[in-house]
Formats: structure tokens, C-alpha cells, sequence
């Protein structure tokens, strides 16, 4: 297995904790106004939000973790590491196209879309498939990882439709998104061949 970085322990780690902290600050930054429930992340960052500030700054160092987290994880294949990179560089283009204050947007709802699609998909892509892999980069959990997250983005995609709980269904889905690659990096730097590495 090739070396993985215990600093990559670090940028994984602070993923989830930027983007919960992100939208839990930008939220109450909005006030009574802003229903966590039934509105989108995105909503925090658009044009004029009293939180718009705090949040783009989440999005920006989630992206800068990603991409971290892709470059030191080198005991994933290389298409994994490169989706999770795309994932952080969306981060990077939502935070440059901040849905407008009331409406939609054709570009911030793209540049999402695939910013999911490719977090989703990276831990089947990321997957080793020869030898005794660390338990993140087994298929098996590889597989599951990302079935959950698909399963995630439909039950997002169809409160969308009904007007339901949209931003329940986003923060599990992006709580997911960025918790994984934490587990992946965590279970790399526990395997019997990270330590032989390091020797």
C-alpha cells in the first residue's frame, strides 16, 4: 500500500466540521428568517444573505480540503482521488456562482449537481480491488458509501419536487459526502501496511 500522509487526517477531518460550523454560524447570522429544515445551504450563501459571507467561506475551505484529501490519499486509485478533487474544485465554482437571493440558477444548480455526482461516485472509483486494502478502500464499503449517498441525493431531489424537507435531506447527504473521506483516510493510517511504510 502506498504511504498516506497523517495530514491528510487533518484536512479530511476538518471537511465536516467546516461545513457543519459553516452553516450552523451562517444560519444564525440569518435569523428566525431561515428555516434549516425546508432551506437549502445554498440559500446561506446567496447574494444578500446576512450569512452569505460565512458560508462561502465554508464552502471555499471544504473545497481546499477535498483537494488536500485527494492529493495525500495515495493508497486510492486515482480516479477516486481525481472525482474527490472535482468534488472540492465544485465546492470552489458554487462558492463563485452563489444562488441569487430569490429564484433559481441554471449555473449554481450544475455546478452542484455535479459537485454530488462526483462525491457520490468517488469511493466506488477510489476502491482497490487486488490484496487486503484498508477497510475504506474495500469494495464492499466502497459500494455501500456510495449507494447511500445516491439514496441521499433521491430523497433530496424528490423533497425538492414537493416543497418537503430539502434541507434535511442536503445535510445528510453533504454530512455523508464529507464525513467519508475522513473514514477512508482513518482506515488507511490504521492498515498494517501504513506502518511498514512509515518504517
Amino acid at each position: 500500500m502506498r504511504f498516506v500522509p497523517r495530514w491528510a487526517l487533518l484536512s479530511s477531518g476538518c471537511a465536516p466540521v467546516l461545513l457543519a460550523g459553516g452553516w450552523v454560524i451562517a444560519g444564525l447570522l440569518e435569523g428566525p428568517a431561515y428555516d434549516p429544515a425546508a432551506q437549502t445551504i445554498s440559500v446561506l450563501a446567496a447574494d444578500g444573505a446576512a450569512g452569505s459571507w460565512v458560508m462561502t467561506g465554508a464552502l471555499v475551505a471544504l473545497g481546499a480540503c477535498h483537494l488536500l484529501t485527494a492529493w495525500g490519499l495515495r493508497a486510492a486509485a486515482l480516479a477516486g482521488r481525481v472525482a474527490l478533487g472535482g468534488g472540492g474544485v465544485s465546492a470552489f465554482v458554487v462558492a463563485l456562482f452563489p444562488a441569487p437571493s430569490s429564484g433559481g440558477s441554471l449555473h449554481h444548480g450544475s455546478v452542484a449537481a455535479v459537485g454530488f455526482t462526483l462525491l457520490a461516485v468517488w469511493p466506488v472509483l477510489a476502491a482497490d480491488r487486488g490484496g487486503a486494502p484498508p477497510w475504506g478502500l474495500r469494495p464492499a464499503p466502497s459500494i455501500m458509501a456510495t449507494a447511500l449517498m445516491c439514496v441521499g441525493a433521491a430523497w433530496f431531489l424528490i423533497e425538492m419536487q414537493g416543497h418537503g424537507a430539502i434541507g434535511v435531506a442536503e445535510r445528510v447527504v453533504t454530512s455523508l459526502q464529507s464525513l467519508w473521506p475522513f473514514l477512508v483516510v482513518a482506515s488507511c493510517l490504521r492498515h498494517p501496511d501504513q506502518d511498514e511504510s512509515v518504517t
